[in-house]
């Protein structure tokens, strides 16, 4: 994978290099604004990058047992970071950077790496599973590939 992520990054910065700096910006905007969106997807959908699903949320203690009750619709992992308030995009003539920044970023990275955290201010701490949120994968590189060739082609 990394490999083939430096292999990419010297394919794409060689072509970049003969651009203007604010076509360069306007071109890795374009790019870092269509991966945020595939991200995005792939949050909503619970898969890691490299395809496999999330583990499921652990069962509340409040709900167990109590069959035949009105209990609350179940929302879906990371609903609201996911979305462009929360899923930022950065992008420079020489570099894009898609990510979580502030608070929302502890989340996503006790989540990203399967850290220890505490459920709330004062309650137990909880070691939460692995739950890759952010990570290129083939077809994120080859939409990276495609949207470069399609906006050089277009100039």
């Amino acid at each position: 994978m990394s490999d083939d992520l430096q292999a990419l990054e010297a394919w794409a910065g060689a072509l970049l290099a003969k651009l203007q700096p604010a076509q360069r910006r306007a071109i890795n905007h374009k790019v870092a604004i269509d991966l945020r969106r595939s991200q995005a997807q792939r949050i909503k959908a619970q898969q890691g990058p490299d395809g496999a699903a999330y583990p499921a949320r652990k069962r509340r203690k409040e709900f167990k047992g109590k069959n035949g009750r009105i209990k609350r619709q179940k929302a879906a992992m990371f609903a609201k970071i996911r979305t462009a308030k929360h899923l930022k995009v950065k992008a420079t003539g020489d570099q894009i950077e898609v990510g979580f920044f502030g608070w929302v970023a502890r989340v996503a990275h006790v989540h990203q790496f399967g850290r220890q955290d505490r459920v709330s201010k004062k309650g137990n701490a909880y070691k939460y599973p692995k739950r890759p949120l952010l990570g290129l994968n083939d077809l994120d590189q080859t939409s990276i590939r495609e949207a470069l060739l399609r906006w050089l082609s277009a100039k």
